[in-house]
């Protein structure tokens, strides 16, 4: 039986910039995905996934041989996008599940709801046991700037830029000493990572004054040694993409009665969010 593990992400800074180039600032999660595989006989894959709760959300049967879907009654989204992946790993390596069957079996330790790349982690995982670039396959798939995957592979902060397509990955050691001011918090509105971007892509044209002062606080945001300043780059950070995205923050929308500071992280309008607060905050 093989083994594979991915850590989920946290998009600090940089988030929609980061495609079109701008540094971003991203943690992997101790939460991620594993995936089982096991060798049988028989040329088809049977494949399970589970939630953190360990109640089952995908159960596939494929056929290798006619390379279908062997359910054919509720063939949902879902199946359609595992076997679409498939198909892209096929093409990136030929030789890939060409000699015998498997029994897989995926295991979340976050919340699917949670938004910190069930996607990612599949596609890292699904490329490490097919021994392809997770890259391509993400490009070749769900696409996106490929900072999920630099995360899914780190054990460090990263910092992560696209030049001319090509992803530039710096890990480094954050270990803020505020670090027990910072807080993690879901906002319970799941939002399509694919969707935000496509939405971003087609409605917002990006300068390269933009992009620097984004990379510039991502810079800062590291190198921050206080929590004062580190709020007010937080404040400066979601401007920015406020006024490219035609939007108000989101200390604006949901939390303009708290005392800290409230940061958007990845799409916005729901997934996590980050906070500044102590020992009093809610």
């Amino acid at each position: 039986m093989q083994q594979f593990y991915s850590n989920g992400k946290l998009l600090l800074t940089g988030e929609y910039l980061i495609l079109n180039g701008a540094k971003g600032f991203a943690l992997p999660t101790k939460f991620g995905q594993k995936l089982k595989v096991k060798a049988i006989d028989e040329p088809i894959i049977n494949w399970l996934s589970y939630d953190a709760d360990k109640s089952k959300w995908l159960d596939i049967t494929i056929d290798l041989q006619g390379w279908s879907i062997i359910e054919k009654k509720d063939i949902t989204k879902e199946k359609k996008t595992l076997l679409k992946i498939l198909e892209k790993v096929k093409e990136l390596n030929p030789l890939f599940l060409n000699a015998t069957g498997f029994i897989i079996e995926t295991q979340l330790t976050f919340s699917r709801n949670w938004g910190l790349g069930t996607s990612s982690t599949l596609i890292n995982n699904i490329a490490n046991w097919a021994n392809i670039n997770a890259f391509e396959l993400l490009k070749n798939t769900f696409g996106g700037s490929g900072y999920d995957i630099a995360c899914a592979n780190s054990d460090k902060a990263i910092f992560y830029q696209l030049e001319k397509g090509t992803p530039k990955i710096s890990k480094v050691d954050y270990n803020p000493v505020f670090k027990n001011q910072l807080y993690f918090v879901y906002l319970n509105k799941k939002q399509n990572s694919q969707t935000g971007v496509l939405e971003f892509e087609k409605n917002n044209e990006v300068t390269s004054s933009l992009l620097d002062e984004i990379s510039f606080l991502s810079d800062q945001f590291y190198a921050c040694n206080n929590i004062t300043d580190l709020e007010k780059i937080m404040i400066d950070h979601e401007k920015i993409i406020g006024d490219v995205l035609d939007k108000k923050p989101v200390q604006h929308t949901l939390f303009s009665d708290y005392f800290g500071q409230t940061k958007s992280l990845g799409a916005w309008g729901g997934d996590f969010i980050l906070a500044t607060g102590n020992e009093d905050s809610p």
